[in-house]
Order: C-alpha cells, then sequence, then structure tokens
C-alpha cells in the first residue's frame, strides 16, 4: 500500500512525528525564554550618561568607585565583566591598570581591564603605577574597626568568656600599661596570648520585639591586653586602650578579621526583608559610609558583599479629595539608599551605607535591590 504524499510537501521531506514536534515546540519556548531573559538583563544594566570609554585606576579607588564611574548600578559590576584568559584572577585590580568599556556582539556593555606596562605621563601630574597591593571592593578605613574585634556577641559567648576581676591596687579603671586580673582565660600554648577587652552594650532586637527576643549583644572595644601569667585568676597587661578598662568587662581572643579584600558586591539569590536596627555611634540620622546593623544574618542567608536597597516606608496620609473624603492612602515606600554587608553574624549583619539620598533612619526596611 502506497503512502499518501501530503499536499504541497516536496518529495524530500517528511512530515513530523510526535517527539519532533515536542522538540520543535520545546526549542521554541526555550528560545523565547533566553530572548526574555536577555531583555530583562539589558534593562538592568544601564550606564550613566555622562560614563567614560577608559579609567586608569588610581591608589586609593575601590572596586564600587570604579563601577560608579561606568554604571548607574555599581553592584552590576560581574555581570559587565569580562574575563580575560590572560589574567588568572580579574578581579584583582592594581592601581596603573586600564579599565575598558567595550560592546559584545549583542550590543551589551563589557567591561575589561589592559594590564600591561604601566601608564607613565611625562609631565608634573600624578602618575598610575603599578603596585603590588589590589584595590580594595570598598573603603576599608571605614570599617576599620569592625574587622579585628568580635562585635557582637550571643548570650552564650557572654556567658562563657573570661571577665575581668580586678585591677593591680584595686584601681577603679585601668588604661595602657596598667596590668588588669581575669577569671576564666584557658591556658594556650602562646603565653604572649593576646585578648580583645569587651564591655557589653546595647542590646539588639526586632522592632515591637518581646523583651526575651534577643537577637545580640553590643560589643564595645575597650582595649587589648596580653597575658603575663595564666593563672586563676590570671594576669594581663593592657597593651592598647580606647578607653578605661573596668572590672566586669569581658575578654575574647583577639583574631585576624578574615576580610576578602575583593569580595564582589552582589545581590542576594533570595528575597531579603528585613530592617536597621541600629547604627552604630548612636546618631539619629544615617549617611554615606556610615555602618548600620541589619536583624538578618548567616542563619537568614546573608553573605559578605550582598547589596540591599533601604527604603522608608510610606506615609499614611488623609485624602480630603475622594469620594470618600477624608479616606487614608498609604504613600509608595521611598528609596532612601544601598548598603553593603561587609561583616556576618547568626542572626545580624554590619552594612556600610554605600549611597544614601536621603537621611535614613533606625527601623528602615532593607530588601533586594
Amino acid at each position: 500500500m502506497k503512502t499518501l504524499q501530503r499536499k504541497n510537501m516536496p518529495l524530500n521531506e517528511k512530515p513530523l512525528n510526535k517527539m519532533s514536534a515536542k522538540y520543535l515546540l520545546f526549542t521554541l519556548i526555550l528560545a523565547v525564554f533566553l530572548l526574555g531573559a536577555a531583555t530583562a538583563n539589558a534593562d538592568v544594566i544601564k550606564l550613566r550618561p555622562d560614563h567614560p570609554d577608559r579609567y586608569v585606576v588610581a591608589k586609593g579607588d575601590t572596586l564600587w568607585d570604579i563601577s560608579a564611574h561606568f554604571l548607574e548600578s555599581p553592584w552590576h559590576w560581574p555581570e559587565v565583566w569580562s574575563y580575560n584568559p590572560q589574567i588568572k584572577n580579574p578581579h584583582l585590580i592594581y592601581p596603573g591598570d586600564v579599565v575598558l568599556l567595550e560592546y559584545d556582539a549583542q550590543g551589551r556593555p563589557v567591561l575589561r581591564v589592559s594590564r600591561g606596562k604601566p601608564t607613565v605621563k611625562i609631565s608634573p601630574k600624578i602618575r598610575a603605577k603599578r603596585v603590588d597591593t589590589p584595590i580594595a571592593t570598598i573603603p576599608l578605613t571605614a570599617i576599620q574597626q569592625f574587622l579585628g574585634q568580635p562585635r557582637i556577641l550571643s548570650e552564650r559567648d557572654i556567658r562563657n568568656s573570661a571577665y575581668v576581676i580586678s585591677s593591680k591596687d584595686a584601681r577603679l579603671m585601668s588604661g595602657t600599661g596598667d596590668k588588669i586580673f581575669a577569671r576564666g582565660l584557658i591556658p594556650g600554648e602562646d603565653p604572649n596570648s593576646r585578648y580583645a577587652v569587651l564591655r557589653i552594650g546595647k542590646t539588639y532586637r526586632n522592632q515591637n520585639a518581646a523583651r526575651g527576643d534577643i537577637l545580640g549583644y553590643e560589643a564595645i572595644h575597650v582595649a587589648e591586653a596580653k597575658v603575663e601569667d595564666f593563672g586563676d585568676p590570671s594576669t594581663l597587661r593592657v597593651v592598647q586602650s580606647n578607653r578605661e578598662t573596668l572590672a566586669g568587662d569581658r575578654l575574647l581572643p583577639v583574631k585576624a578579621s578574615g576580610l576578602d579584600r575583593t569580595f564582589i558586591p552582589h545581590p542576594s539569590e533570595i528575597p531579603i526583608e528585613g530592617q536597621i536596627i541600629s547604627v552604630i555611634d548612636g546618631v539619629s540620622r544615617i549617611g554615606q559610609y556610615q555602618t548600620v546593623v541589619i536583624n538578618k544574618g548567616k542563619q537568614d542567608g546573608m553573605e559578605t558583599g550582598h547589596v540591599l536597597a533601604v527604603f522608608q516606608k510610606g506615609a499614611i496620609i488623609r485624602d480630603n479629595f475622594s469620594k470618600n473624603r477624608g479616606e487614608h492612602v498609604t504613600l509608595p515606600d521611598l528609596r532612601a539608599g544601598i548598603v553593603l554587608v561587609f561583616r556576618t553574624f547568626d542572626q545580624v549583619s554590619y552594612a556600610l551605607v554605600m549611597e544614601a539620598y536621603t537621611d535614613m533612619r533606625v527601623y528602615d526596611m532593607v530588601r533586594n535591590p
């Protein structure tokens, strides 16, 4: 029996079977999805109207600063970064490197680093010069005081920590060079072990939280002391002091900060809904390069480098012009700034204000940008 040829179908073509049709449909859906994703990405990546085509990295620059020269949203840096095969780690950028703005085959912006001989200008102006230290992501001077010592403690941390019981001659206060005595130190291998002297400060809670709902305790860095003799009590000498050491102050081992200078800013992959619950130094209004405490931590998925937008809750006003005269209307939330998380704890995190469009306040909301 002969197979009937479908009308107008070339002789060398065969009718699609069910599997071929499904494959064609899947391919079409995938293409539409990828096109939509590319379009969405193009909408997100926006260049500054006054962007340069090249920028020579100078000493003191940060990754955020350089990104802000080119992009309206500096945290999108990784999405436009061109990975140069000849550079082992393209995120390590040095003074003297040249950042170039280019475009790929689809017309999307791409940032590339030209690395080679340092740029030298024969003039009395400042010269770009290569050094061995890569630039940092954010200004480290703004967060240095929060890196070396533990700054937020849990109830368990406090309960298990050593504490100062007295000083030489039973003085009420001790400073640099004075001897102090402490209980609870565990003898270590290093006879010159150093400890941070900490004073327990404010209690961190969520807004309107119950009295027992504690996220952590502020640990104010008071001094640094070196062990001279372990025992019960142990003898230490204060080697550096920010304020006077008092009986009852806590002692915890000094640790290196462990901060990666070149971590890459990036939005969280999961939805974040939190609040600023405190600002360091207790100011009422928050501006650029101030450190804030956010009520989200490691257990909430927070990571070093996460970028969050700050929003002020929209005011509730009375509408005297509607049909229902006097009804209350909530205005849209106002975007107030951008913060970058640089240190995380179990339930809270430290974040640095990178951009401030208006004054921010404690209990302003933070969420994905």
